[in-house]
């Protein structure tokens, strides 16, 4: 797993920044992406992928331990679709 202070750590040694700025940049971008998804809009970063937002409908499911019907509330997600150049790079 690699998480947002490697990704940081790595930004500022590529680019010649300090950790303190790799890790503002990181988060810059993560919570341009959130902002964009809240206000419901698609975020593309080409060689990347897109980020989506889809609503998902009320639904009934089942409670395993009793059985019992229950309804799930209508929510929005969030999707990833990668884009043609990352699942190349994947599939090599």
């Amino acid at each position: 797993m690699t998480t947002t202070n490697e990704i940081a750590d790595k930004l500022a040694t590529e680019h010649g920044l300090t950790k303190v700025q790799g890790k503002a940049v990181v988060e810059a971008v993560i919570a341009a992406i959130t902002e964009a998804a809240i206000a419901g809009n698609e975020t593309n970063l080409p060689g990347f992928g897109k980020f989506k937002v889809k609503d998902t409908p009320e639904r009934e499911a089942r409670n395993p331990a009793t059985g019992a019907t229950i309804k799930v509330a209508a929510a929005k997600k969030l999707s990833f679709q990668p884009a043609k150049a990352l699942k190349d790079a994947l599939n090599k």
